[in-house]
């Protein structure tokens, strides 16, 4: 799937956010409807300018972004930390 023919990134929409071409629809939020148990369906019935390709190009980019990407993850209690360089010192440091 080449997802860059359905998702673009401009710094005037959404503050750079990805969303599909010709829309203001980010990648971030049609991820969440799935998360939430939204099928693809329900997604194109109640987005119709949105289409099968776009849902594929969505999770294309999701799936080459992360594996781009060092992940650093989401911590459950981050008020431990003063600061990212101590969080990722104590990740370094349980490897």
């Amino acid at each position: 799937m080449n997802w860059d023919e359905h998702i673009h990134v401009d710094p005037a929409i959404l503050q750079g956010k990805p969303v599909v071409k010709g829309t203001r629809l980010s990648v971030e939020f049609i991820l969440a409807l799935f998360a939430a148990g939204w099928t693809q369906t329900q997604v194109l019935e109640s987005y119709p300018n949105l289409t099968a390709d776009s849902l594929q190009a969505v999770f294309a980019f999701a799936a080459e972004t992360l594996r781009e990407e060092p992940f650093v993850g989401i911590w459950k209690d981050r008020d431990d930390l003063s600061d990212a360089t101590a969080w990722v010192r104590r990740l370094r440091e349980q490897e």
